[in-house]
């Protein structure tokens, strides 16, 4: 018998210029018509505010034509983010919203959703190789609905950044991506260590001890990373380097399929302003690559593997790696390898 592949619908509109805003929303609502997704109600719009010091994230008057159909269509939108695993503006809720609203992300209620400091999350069990739960935003895992919105750009250890890691990194409480990003335990410096207790009064478990020389009991230890939001002298820390890139790639997989349980999601794909990092990085960027449009699809494996392979023809090369994730991505049953690209003309 022969085995039929799913091919999964990618729309794409064209767009010459990231400065276009107004054809990059109309192109935003002809797709939005060509699919008409079937929302209702409080739906949340995953999306990246961008770091301090970042330019070129994709500006929230991008959004408007989607923000204008959703509200014509019996919905009310809100933006929805995690706190950051690392030290910076995002790093709580309270800095993290003043960002937001910094960049411009005033039209709209702002939900950080797994609270003040990473703290507030559902476990989700999935039972893959890498994890058997996942630690997702509480307001995201409560969710039955979500349009994910990705910058596909490049990212350090990822390769790239699209609809895959805006699921899996963005959607991850702050435990979360400390369980992608190392062996789910923080680190202290005893050199850098104050011995101030703020970790310890703020550990759940009664994890760290400031004797003579700082330890975390791993054994206690449920990577909750809390420790690293609160500590004021930056003395705890991620180790970073101790997750390969194709391990790193397949827990980023795995996390990605959790944020997607029990719910209705669409993918909306901006393939512009192409940089070779991500949007966490805070300081201006060089664009790499040509503006090339908007896609926007129901399968995230379908729509990054869309973007993935027109930016390597635009370009006549490989901008970027970690396409090794499209395959372990349909191998967990986050979506498909193989679409049928339409193009949408305005």
């Amino acid at each position: 018998m022969i085995k039929r592949l799913i091919m999964e619908k990618v729309y794409f509109v064209k767009i010459d210029s990231y400065l276009d805003t107004e054809k990059i929303n109309l192109a935003t609502i002809k797709l939005l018509e060509t699919i008409k997704p079937k929302f209702s109600g409080d739906i949340p719009l995953k999306v990246h505010f961008g770091e301090k010091g970042c330019s070129t994230f994709i500006e929230p008057k991008n959004f408007n034509g989607l923000i204008d159909y959703l509200k014509k269509n019996n919905c009310n939108p809100f933006y929805i983010e995690t706190n950051v695993l690392y030290k910076g503006q995002r790093t709580t809720k309270q800095n993290h919203i003043a960002l937001a609203k910094e960049h411009g992300f005033k039209d709209l209620d702002i939900v950080i959703a797994d609270g003040e400091m990473g703290e507030e999350f559902s476990e989700i069990e999935i039972n893959k190789k890498h994890f058997k739960n996942c630690k997702i935003g509480k307001k995201i895992a409560e969710s039955s609905q979500m349009i994910v919105i990705s910058h596909f750009k490049g990212h350090l250890l990822a390769g790239f950044g699209g609809a895959i890691k805006q699921l899996g990194m963005g959607c991850a409480a702050r435990g979360g991506k400390l369980d992608m990003h190392s062996n789910s335990k923080p680190i202290i410096n005893p050199l850098v260590c104050k011995k101030c207790k703020t970790c310890v009064n703020s550990c759940p478990v009664d994890a760290i001890n400031l004797s003579l020389i700082p330890t975390i009991d791993s054994k206690k230890c449920i990577g909750c990373a809390k420790c690293i939001a609160v500590c004021p002298f930056g003395a705890m820390k991620v180790n970073w380097v101790s997750t390969l890139p194709k391990t790193f790639n397949e827990k980023l997989a795995e996390y990605a399929f959790a944020a997607t349980v029990h719910k209705k999601i669409l993918y909306i794909n901006f393939l512009l302003n192409i940089t070779k990092e991500c949007d966490c990085i805070g300081k201006d960027q060089k664009i790499i690559a040509k503006d090339i449009g908007v896609l926007m699809s129901y399968d995230p494996v379908a729509i990054d593997k869309a973007c993935f392979d027109i930016l390597e023809k635009s370009e006549n090369k490989k901008l970027f790696s970690g396409d090794g994730i499209f395959n372990y991505s349909k191998e967990i049953g986050l979506g498909s390898t193989e679409y049928e690209l339409e193009e949408i003309i305005l």
